[in-house]
């Protein structure tokens, strides 16, 4: 279980497979922050909260993913642990615990700049297994 990246010739295409769907949402988020930054760098020193929301599955990690990028991009925080909680039943949201320390480009390196997610090959089965696939245009 956990994420794995797929052959593509100018995008990343992610590939998700977890025991539920909080923990994959968790795996999702490792995999953009590692796209970003390089992870055996970041220290967990501070805790931030970072939510979503979501109509079905597919909006809600579209939203989520959003809002890694956000995060790291904006607020300046590098993740590296991500405690997940999930609740409703649609709407969906998350809640999450998220592990890092603030960004330092001296120390956390800019491996790529993810633009954003798309719902381009966008998929998302709650199994079990769960198993999740999305394209990030860089």
């Amino acid at each position: 279980m956990g994420y794995r990246f797929l052959e593509h010739a100018t995008d990343a295409i992610v590939e998700v497979e977890s025991d539920g769907l909080g923990p994959a949402m968790a795996e999702a988020a490792e995999a953009v922050a590692a796209i970003m930054l390089d992870p055996k760098t970041v220290s967990e020193s501070e805790r931030r909260t970072v939510r979503a929301e979501g109509a079905d599955h597919l909006h809600l990690l579209f939203n989520w993913l959003e809002e890694i990028t956000y995060t790291i991009v904006t607020e300046g925080f590098a993740p590296k642990s991500f405690d997940v909680e999930l609740s409703g039943d649609g709407p969906f949201r998350i809640e999450c615990a998220a592990a890092g320390e603030p960004l330092d480009l001296s120390k956390h390196g800019f491996r790529t700049e993810v633009k954003a997610p798309t719902f381009h090959e966008m998929e998302v089965r709650a199994g079990p297994p769960v198993y999740m696939k999305f394209l990030l245009d860089l």
